[in-house]
């Protein structure tokens, strides 16, 4: 897709949701060498999730790891090939990286992305930081998306995504978010808004699965 298009989405398809509140970032291990930028606000997020901690902030931070992994092994369709890393989880905003996939590249050289795969991403990453941003939700679907392309998707390097709830009401979410690769430049290269419809319920999914595990 062109430098400096933009696409916008309406889907319906229903995503299960849940959250919980917390005051900290927390960074899921996942095995990957990270860039030396993203070592350290890794190393950053991690410093600031271990000072200071109570009983209950531990609770609290064992809750969202438990809650990415959810995320994570509930993925369907196009997001159970991007391998996706979460690097950090709070209320606050989230950051995911996608390793570099040439499969999902649109030139011979395998270096331009495809910009559907980045629109995937988004809106995927959007879900989790609705799931630990809101309180007591059920499930959810996406009622708008649009992604704005800054320049061309065109790099050997990670994709990493930050995405945000900045908005939410009883039945609606709002998100926004930008992508980047993880190289040298770091500049953007698309940027995302969304909003979501929102179902809440007394028992949200993660505290669900919890108890179908026999863990609550």
């Amino acid at each position: 897709m062109r430098s400096g298009a933009s696409v916008s989405f309406n889907l319906g398809g229903m995503r299960p949701l849940a959250a919980r509140r917390g005051g900290f970032a927390v960074n899921v291990p996942c095995g990957h060498a990270l860039g030396g930028a993203s070592c350290a606000r890794a190393a950053g997020a991690a410093a600031w999730a271990g000072a200071g901690m109570t009983d209950e902030d531990g609770q609290d931070q064992r809750r969202l790891e438990r809650l990415a992994r959810l995320w994570r092994d509930r993925g369907r369709g196009l997001i159970t090939v991007m391998d996706l890393r979460i690097e950090r989880v709070s209320p606050a905003g989230v950051r995911v990286r996608m390793p570099f996939n040439p499969d999902f590249c649109l030139d011979a050289d395998r270096t331009l992305l495809h910009g559907g795969v980045l629109t995937a991403l988004l809106d995927s990453v959007f879900g989790l930081s609705n799931f630990v941003a809101i309180e007591g939700v059920a499930s959810m679907a996406t009622l708008d998306l649009r992604v704005d392309y800054l320049r061309p998707a065109r790099s050997r390097a990670d994709v990493v995504v930050e995405a945000s709830c900045y908005r939410q009401t009883r039945h609606i979410a709002f998100n926004t978010g930008s992508v980047r690769f993880d190289d040298d430049e770091g500049a953007e290269v698309a940027r995302g808004a969304a909003s979501f419809a929102l179902t809440r319920g007394e028992v949200n999914l993660l505290e669900a699965a919890a108890i179908a595990e026999g863990r609550a």
